[in-house]
């Protein structure tokens, strides 16, 4: 959970308007543990469960709009598009809140999704968890020197 309330801490000090963070790994290793601190760090106070079924689970808060995805079940990437996933990922018009929007299993959907700000891959390892953090294209500098923060 610190992971993640380290990554929204630095996602509202940049003031980025959307970041899109997946999350890979194996059942247990501990994504929505990881969404349940990013949710905290917003105060977010409410339950936080994973959205298996209904794929999406939106969370409107003061200074942000979160979307929570789940495609674990997820049976044709085709899905997302019936839904509307591509509104989900709009980067947000000037005046309206950013939009946080953080996929579990995102291998799941295939092409239909836009490439990861931040990609984490957890795993257990022994007690605990270790979680790889990778940065895409899009982010500048100050996201570079975050994440090798993190691995220090």
């Amino acid at each position: 959970m610190q992971l993640g309330r380290a990554l929204v801490t630095q996602f509202l000090a940049l003031q980025s308007k959307r970041l899109v963070v997946y999350l890979s790994g194996a059942l247990g290793a501990g994504k929505t543990t990881l969404t349940r601190g990013m949710l905290r760090a917003l105060d977010y106070q409410g339950a936080v469960k994973s959205p298996t079924y209904t794929l999406v689970e939106p969370y409107v808060l003061p200074s942000v709009r979160v979307y929570h995805f789940d495609l674990y079940r997820l049976g044709d990437p085709e899905e997302l598009e019936f839904m509307g996933v591509r509104d989900y990922f709009d980067v947000p018009a000037e005046g309206e809140s950013p939009a946080l929007c953080i996929v579990e299993w995102p291998e799941r959907g295939g092409r239909l999704l836009p490439e990861a700000d931040i990609h984490l891959n957890l795993a257990l390892s022994g007690t605990g968890r270790r979680a790889e953090l990778k940065v895409g294209k899009g982010l500048g500098p100050e996201w570079q020197r975050w994440v090798h923060r993190q691995a220090e």
